[in-house]
């Protein structure tokens, strides 16, 4: 199995780390006091194949003295149970940038420090656990891209291991709400509405009458057409950023005639392009 611990600095990088991770595959558990680890590992050998990749944090957060960790590390070795360490760091100018920029306090703030200080006392505090990481990455310069990039390359060496984006393509009524998850929202209610045919009524934009009747208008290929190309030009960007999740929202009024089909046919067209695409139809059996 796979055991991975991950600490550094704070501001550096470890949620980031723990995020690609858990997205990878990994089980994650953030913060678990050092006293726990070995019966926590007691737990994964004893498991079902549920902890085989497990990612662990531990930071400054659990106090400085990292003696009951190192312990904790040395029981590991004694059980013959394999794991490593992976640091993340930063220079103090940028750990302090981003700080300012999120607004968040430092935990070593607590203690009456400034922000420069605390930086500086943590960095002296974990350098006895970045003296034992098998891994050290140093965030300063590096986008969410790259550094996502060589998180995959320190689990897999040498091989294309794939960090696939999620795609989720949602059909919705805008009567009903805007989906909150929805990273991309198009509205649709400016097609011919097939619930104003009394025989395609009772019928779904997953029917062949209903996607025949939506698309036989010209104004709905050429819609298709433009949302596939900018659907082309966004999900390379989208996936170089690092974004682990995409939701792409289409409505109508009711979420039950032409969202749904312009959702099927956007859906089938992203899976063409070799992207694993989820299909869902919010609203489609209501009302």
């Amino acid at each position: 199995m796979e055991f991975l611990i991950v600490s550094g600095l704070s501001g550096a990088g470890k949620s980031t780390v723990m995020s690609v991770l858990e997205d990878s595959g990994f089980f994650c558990v953030d913060n678990l006091p050092p006293v726990l680890i070995p019966k926590f590992a007691e737990l994964c050998l004893a498991g079902t194949g549920a902890y085989e990749q497990v990612a662990m944090a531990c930071d400054i957060r659990g106090g400085e003295n990292f003696d009951g960790l190192f312990e904790a590390l040395d029981t590991l070795r004694e059980m013959q149970f394999d794991y490593q360490i992976l640091f993340v760091e930063a220079d103090t100018k940028t750990i302090i940038k981003r700080y300012q920029e999120t607004r968040r306090a430092h935990p070593l703030m607590a203690e009456g420090l400034n922000l420069t200080q605390a930086v500086d006392r943590e960095r002296q505090a974990m350098e006895p656990v970045r003296q034992r990481a098998q891994y050290v990455i140093d965030t300063t310069s590096l986008p969410a891209k790259k550094l996502r990039d060589r998180i995959l390359e320190i689990l897999a060496p040498g091989e294309a291991r794939r960090f696939e984006m999620s795609i989720s393509v949602t059909s919705f009524g805008f009567k009903y709400g805007i989906p909150l998850e929805a990273d991309l929202v198009f509205d649709v209610r400016f097609l011919p509405n097939p619930f104003y045919v009394e025989q395609l009524r009772p019928q779904t934009g997953l029917d062949a009458g209903v996607r025949d009747y939506v698309f036989s208008y010209p104004q709905t290929g050429e819609f298709l057409e433009k949302l596939e190309s900018m659907v082309d030009f966004l999900l390379p960007q989208f996936e170089e950023e690092g974004k682990s999740a995409l939701v792409i929202a289409i409505g109508c009024t009711g979420g039950r005639h032409r969202s749904v089909a312009v959702t099927h046919a956007l859906a089938e067209h992203i899976r063409s392009l070799g992207y694993a695409a989820g299909e869902n139809h919010r609203d489609m059996t209501r009302g």
